[in-house]
C-alpha cells in the first residue's frame, strides 16, 4: 500500500489512496478541490467493474476526473514500461505490453506509443488510465485494449489505424437493470437502445419483443456505464456477446481522431445474441480527424443494441464519424439492433441514427430536460425512437428533425389513452414517421414534411381523441405525405398551409382546420374527413340521418373556430383569409366559415358526394327481391321496378329557401350494406352572419348522390333487383359573389339506380343566399354565371323510374332586381317588391312614354313605375320628345289652340297694317296709273296693295320704310304645317 500526494496537471491539489493488489477487493474515493469541467464535475453514481481475478469491486463516483489518481508512483516509462525516455519529459513506449491487473500512468511529460505496438488487458472490465501533463499519441497500427480507458493529456492523437479498444469487455452493468435479456431466444443486449429480438409471439412481429432493455437515460450527457452481454440459445452456458466497455478522453487542446475509438458490443454468430455499446465521453474544445467514434451494438442471432456517447467539443469536423447504431441481426436480417444516443454538450443537442440499419426495435427517450432545454433532436437512418411515458412533454429550443425512414413513436400501441406535448421552433421530416398512440399536442413554428407521415391512433378514449397541430409560421407538406387521425383532429397556425402536390393529404374522422392566413390544397393532394373506411369507433362522427331539420350550428356556427366533437361538422375551414383548391376538398359535412375567398381551380374539386345517409328521412323503398327505389330529398325519389314488383322512391324533403340536409340513400334485395347506396353531404359555405366575399369556380362543387353499377346477387348467385340511386345533398351558400366559369359545375344531383330495374335518386337543393346585394347606383352584378348547375334526379335502371329534380333557389332579390342572382330586370320593366320570381319585373305603362321615346337602362333596376326613356333622337327636346316648333304650339295648348292664337293674332296683324296704310297714304295721287287687273286685286286684296305699290318706291324710299305681308299655305297641322309652296298662287305671280 502507497500514500501518495500528487499534482493534477491542471495544478489542482488531491489526496489519493492506491491499493494495486493483485486478486484483492479494493475501494477508492477522490475528490477535487474545484469543478474542473462543468459538463463532467457532478457525475454522482456508481461504476462497476471486475478486478483482475475476476472478483467484483465499486468505484464510488463524485467526479469522473478524480476517480483515477495520479503520482510519484506511477510506473517508470523505462522500467516498467520498457520504453524509451521518461514520463516527466518525453516516454516512447516500443514493446507490447501484456496486462493482467489495471495499469495507471501519470506523468508531466509526453507519451507516444510507437507503431505496432499494443497495450492490451483482456479482461473484462480491466482499467488502463493514463494522464499526463504534455501530449498523448498513438503510432499506426497500435492499440489500447482493456475494459476501461482514460486518456487526459493537453493533445490526443490517433493516428492511421490505431484504435482504442474496449469492444466485449465492459464489466457488470448496473443492478436492478435488464440490458441481459433472459431466456434462450439469443436476443440482444440492451443499453442506449433495446436488443434485438427474432421471436415473434402471437400475432405480433418481432418489434412487438425486444431482448434487453435501456438504462442509463438520466446520464446521457455523461455517460458511464457498461454494456449489456446479448443472450445466449444454450441452457448450459452463455453464448452471447459481451457488452462494451467505457472510454473517456480529455485532450486540453486537440483531439486528432485517425484511427478508432471503439466501445463496440460483442460480434457473435447464430449461437447467441450481440453485446450492447458501452459509453464514451469525449472533451476537447477541438476535435478533427478522419477517423471513427463506436459505441454500437454487436452482431448475433439477434443485434445488440447500441451505447452511449457524449461530445463536448467546441470544434468538430464532420470527417470524424461518429456511431451508435444497433447491431445486425442474423436471424432477422430487418430487425437490427436499437440505436444509441449521441450527445452533444455543447449544442445541447441529442442525436439517435441507426446507420441505415433496418429496425423494428426502439429507442426509449424518457423524460425531458425542463432547463435547460436542449437545443435539437435528431432522429436519423432508420432509427426507431419511442417516447413511452404516459402524459409525455417533448420540448426543444430549436428543432427535431427526422431523416432518412426514421421513427418516433408516442405511447404504446395497446394503450392509446394518454396525451403527449411536442413543443419545438421547428419540425422537420424527412422520408419519415411520427406514429401517436393518443392524442398529440404539438406546438410548433414551422412543419416541413416530405415523403413523411403523421399518424395518430386516437383509439376509442373520447376524453383524449382530440389532437391539435399548430404551426404557427409554416406547414408544408410534399412527396405524399401524409397526417392522419382516426379521431378528431385540428391543425391551427398563423402562416401559410401548402398541401404542394400527388398524394399529400391531411385527414381525420373529424378535422378543424383554422387561422392560417392561406390554405393551398395542391393538384392530387386532399383535405378529408371523415375517413374512407367505416368505423364502429365512438370517434366516428355521427350524422343526423333522421332528422330533416337544419343543424343550428350550420347558419349560425360558434365564433371561437376551436374543436367541438358535439357539433355536426366533419370537415371545418375556419378564420382563413384565402382557400385555393386544385386538389381535392372532401367531407360529409363541409364548412368553410368566416374566410374571404374560395377559389376552386379547374382541377380542383370540393365535394360531399356519395358521404350522406344510407337510410335517411327520404330513404327509398326496399323489397326483400325487388329492386329498391331511390332516395328522395330536393326531388322524390324514382320508383324501382322488377319482377312485377315495385318499390316506391323516397319522398321529398327539406326547405327549399334554407336547405341543410343530408341526402338520402336507398337499397336493394342484398340486405348487406354492399348493396346500399348513400345520398350525399352538405356543403356550407359562409354563414349569415359571415358570408363568403368571393367563391370563384373554375372546377367542380358537388353533393350528388351514389350509383351502384354493379349487379347485386343473392347468396344463392340468384339475380336479384338493383339498389336505388341516393338523392343528392345540399349546397348552401352564403355569399357576397360568384363566379362560375365556363366548364364549372355546380351539382347536386342524385345517383342512377343499380341493375336491374333500381331507381334513380332525387335531386338535391341548391340555394344562394346572397349577403348585401348593392341596389341602385351602387349595383354591381353579383355572379357570372357561364358554367353549369345540376340539381338533376338520377336516372333509373331498366324499368326503374328516374328520380324527380331537386332545387335551386335564391334569397329575395330587392326592388329592381329578380332571378337566382338578383340581376337587373330587363328595359322597360320595374319591380317595387322584394322577390326572385321573374313575374315580379311588370312592364312598365305605356301611356307614360312618348311617341318618339324609349325606355333606357337603368343601373340597379327600375323600382317604381314611372320608368326612366329617352329620345330617340336628340333633335327632340324631353321630357315629350318635341320639336323646338312642337314645343312651342303644345305650351301654347296644342296644335288647334295654336292655330286659332295664330290665325287671330295674323288677322289683327293684317287689320292694324290696313289701318295703317290708310292713314299714312291716304288720298296721295299716282303718277302711274293703274291696270283694271290691279285695281281688282286691289279691291280683291287690299293688304296687297303695299307690294303693288313698291314697284313704284325707288331705292331711298324703300330704304326708309318697307312693309312685308307674307302668305302661308296649309291646314298648320302636325302632318302639314304651315309652308311657303315652291312656286307663287296665281293671284300673285304677275306681282311677284
Amino acid at each position: 500500500m502507497a500514500i501518495f500526494i500528487g499534482k493534477f496537471h491542471w495544478g489542482l491539489l488531491f489526496l489519493g489512496l492506491l491499493v494495486l493488489t493483485s486478486g484483492s477487493h479494493f475501494n477508492k474515493t477522490f475528490k477535487l478541490e474545484e469543478v474542473v469541467s462543468e459538463n463532467f464535475a457532478a457525475l454522482d453514481g456508481y461504476s462497476h467493474a471486475v478486478s483482475p481475478n475476476g472478483k467484483s469491486y465499486s468505484l464510488s463516483i463524485e467526479n469522473p476526473l478524480s476517480i483515477f489518481p495520479s503520482g510519484d508512483n506511477s510506473p517508470s516509462c523505462e522500467g516498467d514500461l520498457k520504453g524509451i525516455g521518461s514520463l516527466n519529459t518525453t516516454c516512447q513506449l516500443n514493446t507490447s505490453l501484456h496486462l493482467e491487473k489495471d495499469l495507471f500512468i501519470s506523468g508531466r511529460g509526453n507519451l507516444e506509443i510507437l507503431s505496432n505496438v499494443s497495450v492490451i488487458c483482456p479482461i473484462a472490465g480491466c482499467l488502463v488510465h493514463i494522464n499526463i501533463s504534455g501530449d498523448f499519441k498513438l503510432g499506426q497500427y497500435t492499440s489500447i485494449v482493456a475494459g476501461t480507458i482514460v486518456i487526459d493529456a493537453q493533445n490526443v492523437s490517433l493516428e492511421d489505424s490505431s484504435s482504442l479498444n474496449t469492444n466485449a469487455l465492459g464489466g457488470a452493468p448496473p443492478a436492478q437493470t435488464s440490458g441481459t435479456p433472459h431466456g434462450i431466444d439469443g436476443a440482444g443486449g440492451g443499453h442506449g437502445g433495446r436488443g434485438a429480438s427474432c421471436t415473434k409471439g402471437e400475432g405480433k412481429d418481432e418489434g412487438d419483443n425486444w431482448g434487453g432493455d435501456v438504462y442509463a437515460w438520466s446520464t446521457l450527457s455523461k455517460p458511464w456505464e457498461y454494456g449489456s452481454r446479448g443472450g445466449t440459445t444454450s441452457i448450459e452456458k452463455n453464448l452471447g456477446g459481451g457488452g462494451g466497455g467505457r472510454i473517456m478522453i480529455i485532450a486540453s487542446s486537440i483531439l486528432d481522431v485517425n484511427g478508432t475509438i471503439s466501445a463496440e458490443g460483442g460480434h457473435v454468430g447464430i449461437e447467441g445474441g450481440g453485446g450492447s455499446g458501452g459509453s464514451i465521453i469525449i472533451h476537447s474544445p477541438k476535435l478533427k480527424g478522419i477517423g471513427s467514434v463506436s459505441a454500437s451494438g454487436g452482431t448475433g442471432w439477434a443485434g445488440g443494441g447500441a451505447g452511449r456517447i457524449a461530445i463536448d467539443c467546441y470544434s468538430k469536423q464532420k470527417s470524424v464519424k461518429i456511431m451508435v447504431h444497433g447491431g445486425n441481426s442474423i436471424g432477422c436480417l430487418e430487425n437490427a439492433g436499437a440505436a444509441g444516443t449521441m450527445f452533444d454538450s455543447v449544442l445541447q443537442s441529442l442525436t439517435v441514427s441507426n446507420g441505415n440499419r433496418s429496425t423494428l426495435t426502439e429507442t426509449l427517450l424518457l423524460e425531458f430536460p425542463t432547463y435547460p432545454l436542449w437545443s435539437n433532436v435528431f432522429i436519423e437512418s432508420h432509427a426507431r425512437v419511442a417516447v413511452p411515458l404516459y402524459w409525455s412533454r417533448v420540448q426543444v429550443r430549436g428543432q427535431i428533425s427526422l431523416s432518412e425512414e426514421a421513427t418516433l413513436g408516442f405511447g404504446l400501441e395497446d394503450y392509446p389513452f394518454s396525451e403527449f406535448e411536442l413543443m419545438a421552433e421547428e419540425l422537420l421530416m424527412s422520408d419519415s414517421t411520427v406514429k401517436v398512440y393518443g392524442a398529440l399536442r404539438m406546438s410548433v413554428k414551422m412543419l416541413l414534411m416530405w415523403n413523411s407521415k403523421l399518424e395518430i391512433d386516437g383509439g376509442a378514449d373520447a376524453m383524449v381523441g382530440t389532437s391539435l397541430l399548430e404551426a404557427s409560421n409554416l406547414m408544408v407538406l410534399k412527396e405524399r405525405s401524409v397526417i392522419c387521425s382516426n379521431a378528431n383532429l385540428g391543425v391551427h397556425g398563423q402562416g401559410r398551409l401548402n398541401l404542394s402536390g400527388i398524394g399529400d393529404t391531411i385527414k381525420g374522422q373529424r378535422l378543424f382546420l383554422s387561422l392560417f392566413y392561406v390554405i393551398h390544397v395542391g393538384s392530387g393532394s386532399m383535405l378529408q374527413a371523415p375517413l374512407d373506411e367505416e368505423s364502429e369507433s365512438d370517434l366516428a362522427p355521427k350524422l343526423q340521418c333522421e332528422s330533416d331539420t337544419c343543424p343550428e350550428e350550420l347558419i349560425y356556427p360558434p365564433e371561437d373556430c376551436s374543436v367541438n366533437a358535439s357539433l355536426s361538422f366533419t370537415l371545418q375551414i375556419c378564420r382563413v383569409e384565402d382557400i385555393i383548391v386544385d386538389g381535392l376538398v372532401k367531407g360529409s359535412i363541409l364548412h368553410v366559415h368566416r374566410a374571404r375567398t374560395v377559389v376552386v381551380n379547374p382541377t380542383g374539386s370540393i365535394t360531399a358526394s356519395e358521404l350522406g345517409c344510407k337510410g335517411g328521412v327520404g330513404k327509398g323503398q326496399v323489397l326483400s327481391s325487388g329492386a329498391g327505389g331511390g332516395g328522395g330529398h330536393g326531388g322524390k325519389g324514382g320508383a324501382g321496378y322488377f319482377n312485377n314488383n315495385l318499390s316506391k322512391g323516397g319522398k321529398e324533403y327539406g326547405n327549399v329557401d334554407l336547405p341543410c340536409e343530408l341526402g338520402s340513400g336507398s337499397g336493394g334485395g342484398n340486405s348487406s350494406s354492399e348493396g346500399k347506396t348513400a345520398g350525399g353531404g352538405i356543403i356550407v359555405m359562409g354563414s349569415k352572419e359571415h358570408p363568403l366575399w368571393k367563391l370563384d369556380i373554375f372546377g367542380s362543387v358537388r353533393a350528388d348522390g351514389e350509383s351502384l353499377e354493379q349487379v347485386t346477387e343473392c347468396q344463392t348467385a340468384e339475380l336479384v333487383g338493383g339498389s336505388g340511386g341516393g338523392s343528392g345533398g345540399t349546397l348552401l351558400l352564403f355569399l357576397q359573389t360568384l363566379t362560375l366559369a365556363n366548364n364549372s359545375l355546380l351539382s347536386t344531383a342524385g345517383g342512377s339506380g343499380g341493375h336491374v330495374g333500381g331507381g334513380g335518386g332525387g335531386g338535391g337543393r341548391v340555394h344562394f343566399h346572397w349577403s348585401s346585394i348593392p341596389t341602385g347606383d351602387e349595383y354591381v352584378p353579383i355572379a357570372n354565371i357561364n358554367g353549369t348547375i345540376f340539381t338533376r334526379g338520377g336516372n333509373g335502371s331498366d324499368n326503374g323510374q328516374a328520380g324527380s329534380d331537386g332545387s335551386i333557389s335564391g334569397k329575395e332579390c330587392p326592388n329592381g332586381l329578380f332571378g337566382l342572382f338578383c340581376v337587373e330586370c330587363p328595359v322597360g320593366t320595374y319591380k317595387d317588391v322584394d322577390g326572385s320570381d321573374a313575374a315580379l319585373c311588370l312592364p312598365c305603362s305605356p301611356k307614360e312614354l312618348p311617341y318618339r321615346a324609349e325606355h333606357i337602362y337603368v343601373r340597379g333596376g327600375v323600382t317604381q313605375s314611372s320608368c326612366p326613356y329617352k329620345c330617340i333622337s336628340e333633335k327632340y327636346r324631353m321630357p315629350h320628345c318635341y320639336t323646338p316648333l312642337e314645343e312651342l304650339i303644345y305650351t301654347f295648348g296644342g296644335p288647334w289652340l295654336f292655330g286659332l292664337l295664330l290665325s287671330g293674332l295674323l288677322v289683327l296683324l293684317a287689320l292694324v297694317l290696313s289701318v295703317a296704310r290708310m292713314k299714312f297714304v291716304g288720298n296721295d295721287d299716282h303718277s302711274v296709273p293703274t291696270t283694271p287687273h290691279e285695281s281688282q286685286i286691289q279691291h280683291s286684296f287690299p293688304f296687297f296693295q303695299s307690294i303693288d305699290e313698291v314697284r313704284e318706291i325707288n331705292r331711298a324710299e324703300e330704304s326708309q320704310s318697307h312693309v312685308h305681308r307674307m302668305y302661308f299655305m296649309g291646314p298648320n297641322k302636325f302632318g302639314e304645317p304651315w309652308h311657303l309652296p315652291h312656286s307663287p298662287p296665281d293671284q300673285i305671280t304677275q306681282i311677284v
